[in-house]
């Protein structure tokens, strides 16, 4: 999952705190732009009354420092958090398989925390991580619905994988699947 890029090549890594959504990213990507900035990813999302904004924008060393002088400013200005960080291409990495793993179960405090470290101590990368809590319609009972995206180092046998996988769910009643990851089309 690696970007294509040349050697001189710059990023920044802003992330974005506030109170409204479409005004925060608004003002990002229209500030990127002007300054020539290339938006090379972006999430957002709602939690509660937050909005966080995260861009990964690439440009020369002119650009990303005007853009670097001009976020804080505008930051305080329209009372968003901001942070920024100077990034650079993802170096290449050992071959691994993109998969995805989807998990409910019912909500506990130390799930989202012992699935990562299981992924950890395999020495599997996690990519993306998604998670949300909510009441099941028919019991009440509060249920969390995560999905990672994991890469599995390509010398790792699946078969062993998601044998250890599938035992640790047992151990913690998780209803899980792991999949091959799939582009949306």
């Amino acid at each position: 999952m690696s970007i294509m890029s040349s050697q001189k090549e710059q990023f920044l890594v802003i992330t974005a705190m506030g109170q409204q959504t479409t005004a925060l990213a608004t003002m990002l990507t229209r500030l990127c732009m002007e300054q020539r900035c290339l938006i090379v990813s972006s999430r957002m999302s709602r939690h509660g009354t937050c909005a966080a904004l995260l861009l990964q924008v690439s440009g020369n060393w002119d650009a990303l420092a005007r853009l670097e002088t001009l976020l804080p400013p505008l930051a305080k200005r329209e009372h968003f958090t901001l942070s920024i960080n100077r990034s650079s291409a993802l170096e290449e990495r050992p071959q691994a398989l993109p998969y995805n793993v989807f998990v409910t179960a019912a909500q506990r405090p130390e799930l989202v925390v012992e699935l990562c470290a299981f992924f950890q101590q395999l020495e599997i990368d996690i990519e993306e991580l998604f998670s949300f809590t909510y009441q099941a319609q028919h019991t009440g009972t509060a249920m969390l619905n995560l999905t990672l995206t994991i890469a599995i180092p390509a010398k790792t046998q699946l078969s062993w994988l998601r044998e250890q996988f599938l035992d640790f769910c047992d151990e913690l009643n998780l209803d899980a699947v792991i999949e091959p990851w799939r582009p949306l089309h």
